[in-house]
């Protein structure tokens, strides 16, 4: 068994993907795999959140003993990160590889990250904590590479390319998906929800000559329709900003020459979505 005290000494190489797990002796119980605990602990994530996820509580959703579950996992942290990598197995890498070019590849990559994060909102802080080396994240990270790769920028420039996409997305899907929660905490959907801490906020008088300036494009975000067609609008045009970035400076680097790439379009489906800022714990 890797113990916790083992794991400070070096984290940087503390990954269930680098430890080689003795074997115990004996069976494990019946009808109890890793996959299917890993399966009950993401259901309990969704419903309930990291802090609210224990070995005691697993077990009993499983309906076994909790040291039943050490036949399989070691610690907790193991079981958050097999399930980090098993969420990352909800990306279409069929559908990117069917999308065409790269910037259809990069649309369909960031679309399926973004609700991968907002169907999971215990994945963002997660992601930061794993080395995210498990199969199905390293598929992902593969696609994303061929895909800035094939935008022709040289490889030094590819990093920050990739950066400028899905770190986007990372911090897009993050404030969604915890706007998203904090509605339901409150009982409420996210267009109540939106639509009272907004007139909470504007009617403020505090407030009032601070937001003067900002009165417009509130306005205009109050008028588009509902929070999830913001969410997406916002999304996809951002999108195909980064997009038509990455073309300006593929031009850039390669000097005088052919237009950049075809112009920005709107998302190829549902769910593409970020934001203008509309105050400290507001969204969208």
């Amino acid at each position: 068994m890797v113990k916790a005290a083992d794991r400070a000494k070096n984290p940087a190489r503390s990954s269930v993907w680098l430890e080689v797990r003795a074997p115990r002796s004996g069976g494990g119980p019946s009808g109890l795999d890793r996959d299917r605990i890993v399966a009950a602990a993401i259901r309990m994530l969704d419903q309930e959140g990291l802090s609210k996820l224990s070995m005691r509580k697993l077990a009993a959703e499983l309906n076994v003993t909790a040291m039943s579950l050490y036949w399989y996992v070691d610690t907790k942290d193991d079981i958050i990160e097999y399930g980090v990598d098993t969420v990352y197995g909800e990306i279409d890498l069929d559908a990117v590889d069917a999308a065409g070019d790269w910037r259809d590849r990069i649309r369909v990559l960031a679309l399926d990250y973004r609700r991968m994060l907002v169907r999971h909102p215990w994945m963002s802080p997660s992601a930061g904590q794993y080395l995210n080396i498990g199969p199905h994240a390293i598929a992902v990270g593969r696609k994303i590479q061929e895909a800035i790769v094939d935008t022709g920028l040289p490889m030094d420039r590819q990093p920050s390319a990739m950066s400028a996409v899905f770190q986007f997305v990372y911090g897009y899907g993050t404030i969604e998906s915890q706007f998203e929660r904090r509605a339901a905490e409150a009982g409420m959907s996210q267009d109540d929800f939106y639509g009272e801490s907004m007139k909470a906020f504007r009617n403020d008088p505090a407030f009032v000559e601070a937001l003067e300036p900002m009165a417009e494009i509130l306005d205009e975000r109050a008028s588009h329709g509902s929070v999830s067609e913001i969410w997406d609008r916002d999304f996809a045009y951002a999108l195909d900003v980064l997009v038509a970035g990455i073309d300006a400076m593929v031009a850039r680097e390669s000097g005088p020459g052919p237009a950049p790439g075809p112009a920005p379009r709107e998302s190829t489906g549902p769910g593409t979505a970020p934001r203008e800022s509309t105050g400290p714990g507001t969204a969208p």
